[in-house]
C-alpha cells in the first residue's frame, strides 16, 4: 500500500513504464503491485470463437542477445486466432524472454513481431492490444474487486454505464459477483486469480498473455483454475499464450504446445502429438515420464542395448550402427511371464499413488525404468524380479548421441 501511495499518479507517467514496473514487481518482488494497463486501441468486441485460418501473432525470426550471449532465437512462431498456446520449457529456455518481447517490455535484437497483420516490433507496450495476467495477480490492494475489474475500462474512458455493466458481467462469468465489494486481502488465492482473469478479459484484448499464472496456487487450486481457464477460453474465443514450466499444466490446457530449450523451439504441436511422438530425446525426457533405453540400430529391425536386443517400431529407417534411443512411456509397460519378456529387472521402489502404483525397476545394465500398474492388480514387492514387455509400435525410436548408446 505504501509503495502505491508513494508512486506518482498514473497520468504522470508513461503507461508502458507502469506496465514494466508491474511485471518486475510480479516476477521479482512478489509484493504489492498495481493493475493492468490497457492499450489505446483495444478491440471493441470479443471474438465469438476460433478463426482457424487467421494468424493472430507472427513471431518472425525474433532473436535476443545480451552482448555475445544469445538467449533467444532466431524463433519462428505463428499463433492462430482463438487458440490457447502453451509456451513450455525449463528455466533459462527463453520462454519468458519471448513473452516479454511480445509484450513490448524487451526489445528484440532481430526479427519482426506481427500482431493482427501490423508490425508491432518497434511499438511500446502501451501501444499493443495485449492483456497480461501476472504471476502474482498484481491487484490493487486498495481497490475492491469491482474496482479492480473496472480499472482497465476506466483507463479507456468508457461511459460509466458500460463500465458498470461489463464489470458486472465479467465478475458473473468468473463466479465472483458476491465478492464484488471485497478487497484482495479478503480473498483466497484462487479468488484473487479469478479477479486477475476477469480484469484481463473485461476489456477484450486482441491477445492475452499468462505468465506462470497458476504457480502461486496449491495443487488442488491449480487444477480447478485449469478448468476455469479452459472454460473462459472456450466461451470467449480469446487468443491466449500461457507460459509455464509445468508440463502437466501445458498438456491439460493447451490446443498446442511450443516446447523451448536453450533459446530455441524444440517442438511445436498438439499435446497428444508431443507426448506420443516426441521429436527428439529432450522432448521425450521433458514431457511426461519416459523410459529411454539407449543402444545402436541393429539388423532385422532391432536395437542392440546393454540389456539385450529389443524390437523397434515399424517404419524405422535409421542406418545400421546409428546411436538411438527407444522411448517407451511407463503406461505402455506390462508385467508378464518370462517367455513373453523383452526386459527383466528387480523392483527397486514401489510408489502408491491412489489410482496406480509406480514401480521403479533396475535393469541388469543399471538403467532405471518406470512401470505403472493400475489399482486392483496384485501387489509387487520391493526386491522382486519382474519381466516386462510392450507392444513394439507403442514405442518410438529417436536419434541419440554415441556416448549414450553403450552397446
Amino acid at each position: 500500500m505504501d509503495a502505491i501511495r508513494a508512486a506518482p499518479p498514473l497520468r504522470s507517467r508513461r503507461r508502458s513504464d507502469v506496465f514494466r514496473m508491474l511485471w518486475r514487481s510480479s516476477r521479482d518482488a512478489q509484493e504489492t503491485a498495481a493493475g493492468l494497463i490497457v492499450p489505446d486501441h483495444a478491440s471493441a468486441s470479443m471474438p465469438t470463437g476460433p478463426a482457424v485460418s487467421t494468424v493472430k501473432l507472427h513471431v518472425r525470426g525474433i532473436s535476443k542477445a545480451y552482448g555475445d550471449a544469445t538467449v533467444l532465437g532466431p524463433v519462428e512462431l505463428k499463433v492462430v486466432a482463438g487458440e490457447l498456446l502453451a509456451v513450455l520449457g525449463p528455466s533459462g529456455s527463453g520462454k519468458t524472454t519471448l513473452l516479454q518481447i511480445v509484450c513490448g517490455l524487451v526489445e528484440p535484437s532481430g526479427g519482426q513481431l506481427i500482431i493482427d497483420g501490423r508490425d508491432e516490433t518497434d511499438n511500446s507496450a502501451d501501444k499493443r492490444d495485449i492483456g497480461v495476467v501476472f504471476q502474482n495477480y498484481a491487484l490493487f490492494p486498495h481497490l475492491t474487486v469491482r474496482e479492480n475489474v473496472a480499472f482497465p475500462l476506466q483507463m479507456r474512458r468508457l461511459p460509466a454505464g458500460e463500465i458498470k455493466s461489463r464489470a458486472e458481467a465479467t465478475l458473473a462469468m468468473v463466479g465472483l459477483s458476491d465478492f464484488a465489494n471485497r478487497f484482495p486481502r479478503e480473498l483466497s488465492g484462487g479468488q484473487q486469480q479469478r479477479v486477475a482473469l476477469a480484469r484481463c478479459f473485461v476489456y477484450r484484448p486482441s491477445l492475452i498473455l499468462m505468465d506462470e499464472s497458476l504457480s502461486a496456487l496449491d495443487k488442488k487450486l491449480r487444477e480447478d483454475m485449469r478448468i476455469e481457464i479452459k472454460r473462459l477460453h472456450r466461451e470467449t474465443g480469446a487468443t491466449i499464450i500461457f507460459v509455464t514450466h509445468d508440463q502437466e499444466e501445458a498438456l491439460a490446457l493447451a490446443d498446442r504446445i511450443c516446447l523451448m530449450n536453450e533459446g530455441r523451439i524444440e517442438q511445436l504441436g498438439a499435446p497428444e502429438d508431443i507426448y506420443e511422438r516426441p521429436a527428439n530425446v529432450f522432448v521425450a525426457d521433458f514431457i511426461g515420464a519416459s523410459n529411454l533405453i539407449h543402444g545402436s540400430i541393429a539388423a532385422n529391425g532391432c536395437l542392440e542395448t546393454r540389456d539385450g536386443v529389443l524390437p523397434l517400431p515399424d517404419g524405422c529407417d535409421m542406418q545400421l550402427g546409428r546411436p538411438a534411443a527407444l522411448v517407451v512411456r511407463p503406461e505402455k509397460l506390462v508385467l508378464c511371464e518370462g517367455d513373453e519378456a523383452l526386459l527383466s529387472g528387480r523392483v527397486q521402489e514401489s510408489i502408491y499413488a491412489g489410482s496406480e502404483t509406480r514401480l521403479l525397476v533396475r535393469l541388469a545394465s543399471g538403467t532405471l525404468i518406470t512401470a505403472r500398474r493400475a489399482a486392483g492388480l496384485p501387489p509387487v514387492e520391493i526386491g522382486e524380479n519382474v519381466f516386462i514387455r510392450w507392444d513394439r509400435n507403442q514405442a518410438r525410436v529417436l536419434e541419440s548421441s554415441p556416448s549414450m548408446s553403450g552397446a
